[in-house]
């Protein structure tokens, strides 16, 4: 009995939590960009400013988690299967984005792309330049949602039973056929939930991007300055309809990566 009781405390402390630090900014959000009715709402989120901003955000965002996807599983494949000089090292400098404020890292991006950096120049010599567009958006991106997919994989990657790849190789199969047909699905999970977590977290982002973007309204604005554009101009509605977006599809991914990890589970 006293064991069932701390059960219903521990449930009714984590629902209390959720509920409050989850849900009910969540509802508040939805509350305020429908406080006018669906028209109003429909007027702020296709505008031409903001709908800009949005697929742009859309875009950007699906292009980034795409590349973290492969590059975040091969890095966290390297960490794990090989040895080298300065693993370690590099192994801590992954988390390095969990502890920098983002825009100290919009500044380092800044700092080492703007065209008085010696980087920037080489890059000014053959007629590149990634600040102040689209690609800097992306690295911005990349740079703050590195670790995600990374850190998901690497465990996966340390639980999987080496002898069965062995065991594939020794039965002829490549190495190509050994990673797509044993290593892949074992750490697809892992994938799919940093790659669901590197999508939200580049819809989000604002730091690093109001820095290094432009924020040229229809051209390199991002719906999170737009955000933050019309709180600063007094329009809570307009704000809050863009931000309804943003949410929706966070959690329209969220269904989906999970759907997808136990669709994914019955048929392993």
């Amino acid at each position: 009995m006293k064991e069932l009781s701390s059960r219903l405390a521990l449930r009714s402390i984590l629902v209390s939590y959720l509920f409050i630090l989850v849900i009910m900014p969540i509802s508040a959000v939805y509350l305020k960009g429908f406080s006018l009715g669906w028209d109003p709402f429909w007027k702020e989120i296709t505008g031409i400013i903001a709908w800009k901003a949005i697929i742009l955000t859309l875009k950007l965002s699906i292009l980034t988690t795409f590349i973290q996807a492969f590059l975040g599983t091969f890095i966290a494949f390297v960490l794990v299967r090989y040895k080298f000089w300065g693993r370690r090292w590099l192994n801590s400098l992954i988390d390095l984005p969990f502890s920098l404020p983002t825009a100290v890292s919009g500044l380092m991006l800044l700092t080492l792309l703007g065209p008085t950096s010696p980087f920037g120049k080489w890059l000014e010599s053959f007629g590149i330049s990634l600040l102040y567009n689209e690609s800097a958006i992306v690295i911005g991106m990349i740079f703050i949602t590195l670790p995600f997919v990374i850190r998901t994989v690497q465990p996966m990657i340390e639980q999987l039973d080496p002898f069965e790849e062995q065991a594939s190789f020794i039965l002829g199969a490549g190495k190509a056929f050994t990673f797509f047909k044993i290593t892949l699905p074992a750490v697809f999970p892992g994938i799919i939930a940093g790659s669901m977590l590197t999508f939200s977290r580049s819809l989000a982002e604002f730091g690093a991007i109001s820095l290094i973007s432009g924020n040229l309204p229809g051209k390199t604005q991002v719906a999170s300055v737009y955000i933050y554009g019309e709180i600063e101009n007094y329009n809570t509605q307009g704000a809050a309809a863009v931000s309804v977006v943003l949410i929706t599809f966070s959690l329209v991914v969220l269904l989906l990566a999970n759907f997808l990890q136990k669709w994914k589970g019955r048929t392993i």
